[in-house]
């Protein structure tokens, strides 16, 4: 402050407008307090359920691929991982793109249980980095549940002779479903910067799943590009393609809504 000095230790005091910038973005974001708020009891107990079933059929699924294996398999289930990362990859930027484009927290059933959190994310974008596992990876593990079952189902039900035939097609939806459930857990450690295993690191320099970089790219305002949030191998192509921006501009034309007006009003509230 002009004209006079703190003292050893004393933090200088902000006035109104600095005090006001330092609450845009954060956990002390208004926006982001009254969506952290709307974070309930029911909801943490649909994750818990969704992530105790998804994990029970993963390994059972697990289980069962690896008494199927054989060595003949390894190219197609190679095929099938790159595969199952793309697709997945795509997919995720699929999902991330209509939740921050479309919608509004007021939806009922979707807005507050899912629409919610990418609101939140993008005005308090360490938000993530401090949810513990059930509430970062409940809502994945809700959608990859029914092929998760439906896969457990076929191995009780077909003969030997069709799960062997079908071998590489299941290592590949399995693959998908693999990266489809981990992809809110790899997006936070994108966000994370102390802390994380050597071998996140690693994969992330690898760019085997989402760097922390390339993901920076999305978080610029208005949050308009680099959707893909599982690997980010599809973000540059899809951006040069203007993929993102030719659909914003169909579905504007056909329904008149303007692309990430809930967003901007979240990210508004600044009192």
């Amino acid at each position: 402050m002009e004209g006079a000095e703190d003292g050893p230790g004393q933090q200088p005091e902000l006035d109104e407008d600095e005090a006001a910038y330092c609450r845009r973005w954060g956990a002390q974001h208004a926006g982001a307090r009254e969506l952290a708020a709307l974070y309930s009891p029911g909801k943490r107990f649909q994750e818990w359920c969704c992530v105790v079933l998804c994990f029970s059929l993963i390994a059972h699924n697990v289980v069962h691929l690896l008494l199927l294996a054989r060595w003949e398999h390894t190219p197609f289930v190679m095929l099938g991982v790159v595969a199952g990362a793309l697709i997945a990859d795509f997919l995720s930027g699929l999902v991330h793109w209509g939740a921050d484009t479309w919608g509004s927290v007021e939806l009922p059933i979707v807005g507050k249980a899912f629409i919610r959190p990418f609101r939140e994310h993008h005005i308090d974008p360490t938000a993530i980095t401090r949810h513990d596992f059930i509430e970062t990876n409940g809502d994945n593990c809700l959608v990859t549940l029914l092929p998760l079952v439906n896969m457990a189902y076929q191995f009780h039900t077909q003969s030997p002779e069709a799960l062997e035939q079908l071998y590489p097609w299941k290592c590949f939806v399995f693959c998908l479903i693999i990266f489809g459930t981990f992809t809110n857990q790899i997006h936070k450690w994108s966000h994370t910067y102390f802390g994380l295993p050597r071998w996140v690191i690693l994969l992330q320099d690898w760019h085997v799943i989402l760097p922390r970089k390339h993901h920076r790219i999305h978080h610029v305002s208005p949050h308009e590009t680099y959707f893909c949030i599982t690997t980010g191998w599809l973000n540059y192509p899809l951006e040069k393609m203007g993929f993102w921006r030719r659909l914003e501009d169909l579905i504007q034309g056909l329904t008149g809504e303007k692309p990430r007006a809930d967003d901007m009003k979240w990210a508004q509230k600044i009192k």
